[in-house]
């Protein structure tokens, strides 16, 4: 597909995938940015090659991005996988104090007692089911990376993420030199960056030093130690994104329209693994979205725009706690709220890179609602172009047919009569509707109906059209965009094969769509 966002680089793809990365950590905005950079410096002061180099980058930025596939193990036993994958950084993760830090988040936000039997059961066997989800976190990250066209050179080094210099990792047990020097650099700025950016140089040249061969490549630490203010100069002053991306025009290969759909397919594969209950859930809605743009006449690079969007669309779900994606109690207000972030967190994700910005903001609106109910913006239909109510009626449907852990999956009749309810509410687009239930399988009343095949939506454009009604005026009657009234204009025209407003109004008349006294029919 050609379209909206081709001419992306991958190496500025990926780091749109660091962003979403950094929710799921509980780390601040570029922290894998500025982790990168750290690497690539200690790469430089290492004497890398160039392919080391280019290796360093892409693994740096995907180390952690797996993180998503233990989420729901992690918020099992810890609730909010975020947090506790956020407070790590502060422990040396190995035999005792591991599991006294593990413990230590078992059941947070129980009861007592719930904590208590929870404690009991991680004992006798939780802490291994969370070691095994740890590796997968490592099968999941080099999948992707194979998946963005990257080699082994990437996919065996992000094996290893978990792996320790003294042997005592996983899930290998890999120590020293078996374990590649890229990932060796990687794991030193990846404790790094937090706790420089909360505690300055000397706490972390002390949390390197009391590390050293142990967790760390000894020789590494030493040379870090002794370059450590030039290693860690200016990144609170950085732009860490035009500094990292900025000056990697090695890494500049552009995807075309078709590699930069199968990527976005894979991001929608990692915002879906979060949790069980949405296994498969993007690819599923942009196919819905993507068959009704085309059944209401989009133009092929909005249909484009729409499915990539779709894809993506729920990528900042990423940054919401497992526990609350998969709790089967009631959510309180503050749960709610929190889950409601994550159009604008996917907005964000998607916002660094120009060429992805039209994605991004579009993917966002998938919660906004004609009557402006819908969040994050509170968006009203005139502000929503026919992609973002296409995306909005996809979500809703596809959301009714999946089991959650609250409910069961609704029929596919009783989905329909909830989209049709959303229509008389007000909150969704009829004719979005309309095309995504057409899409999924439903019998709607034919085009046929109306003389030349005409669209419902069709029909009313015709009669404003013949009224003498300008574009904007139109647009403002039906609250969609002036563009898609050209569009519908243009398909008018064709449909009756005229090319004059006189002449659509005579047919429009002809076949009683407008009656002489100006009462529409």
């Amino acid at each position: 597909m050609d379209g909206a966002g081709d001419g992306v680089r991958l190496a500025e793809l990926v780091a749109a995938l660091s962003l979403a990365t950094d929710l799921g950590l509980g780390q601040p905005q570029e922290h894998i940015i500025r982790q990168t950079l750290i690497a690539m410096r200690m790469a430089e002061l290492e004497n890398a090659s160039d392919d080391e180099t280019a290796a360093i980058f892409y693994v740096s930025l995907l180390a952690w991005v797996g993180c998503v596939a233990d989420a729901h193990e992690m918020g099992k036993w810890f609730f909010d996988d975020t947090a506790i994958h956020a407070d790590s950084y502060l422990v040396d993760m190995t035999g005792l104090p591991m599991m006294r830090f593990m413990i230590g988040h078992v059941g947070a936000g129980s009861s007592p007692i719930r904590r208590f039997t929870m404690i009991g059961r991680f004992l006798a066997g939780g802490s291994k089911e969370v070691e095994r989800a740890m590796a997968s976190h490592c099968e999941t990250s080099g999948d992707l990376s194979l998946r963005l066209g990257l080699g082994p050179e990437v996919r065996d080094p992000l094996q290893q993420a978990f792996e320790r210099w003294d042997g005592k990792g996983s899930p290998a047990r890999l120590a020293g030199d078996q374990i590649a020097r890229i990932m060796r650099i990687v794991q030193i700025a990846n404790d790094v960056e937090p706790l420089h950016r909360t505690s300055g140089v000397d706490a972390t040249v002390d949390m390197l030093r009391s590390r050293r061969g142990t967790e760390f490549d000894p020789e590494l630490v030493d040379r870090f130690c002794d370059h450590a203010d030039e290693l860690l100069a200016s990144l609170d002053d950085l732009d860490g994104w035009e500094a990292l991306i900025g000056g990697q025009e090695a890494l500049g290969r552009e995807l075309d329209g078709e590699e930069l759909d199968e990527a976005l397919a894979a991001f929608a594969d990692f915002a879906d693994v979060k949790s069980p209950f949405l296994l498969g859930r993007s690819r599923g809605v942009a196919d819905l979205a993507t068959a009704g743009a085309s059944s209401v006449g989009l133009p092929r690079e909005d249909v484009v725009l729409l499915r990539r969007a779709a894809l993506v669309h729920d990528v900042g779900s990423i940054g919401i706690p497992a526990g609350i994606l998969d709790k089967t109690a009631r959510l309180t207000e503050a749960e709610r709220e929190r889950i409601r972030t994550h159009p604008y967190l996917t907005a964000r994700t998607f916002s660094k890179p120009a060429s992805l910005a039209a994605i991004g903001q579009l993917a966002a609106k998938h919660h906004e609602r004609m009557d402006g109910s819908g969040y994050p913006a509170g968006l009203t239909g005139d502000s929503l172009p026919m992609t973002a109510r296409l995306l909005a009626a996809a979500d809703v449907y596809h959301a009714l047919l999946e089991a959650r852990p609250n409910r069961p999956a609704f029929s596919r009749e009783d989905a329909r009569r909830v989209l049709a309810g959303e229509v008389t509410a007000g909150r969704l687009d009829g004719e979005a509707v309309q095309a995504v239930l057409s899409a999924a399988g439903h019998r709607m009343p034919r085009n046929a109906d109306h003389p030349a095949g005409l669209t419902q939506r069709e029909v009313e454009v015709l009669v404003l059209v013949s009224r003498g009604m300008s574009r904007k005026q139109i647009a403002q009657e039906l609250t969609i965009s002036a563009k898609t009234v050209s569009n519908h204009e243009e398909h008018i025209y064709a449909k009756l094969g005229v090319r004059s407003r006189g002449a659509a109004a005579l047919f429009a008349m002809r076949h009683g769509l407008v009656a002489v006294d100006g009462v529409d029919t």
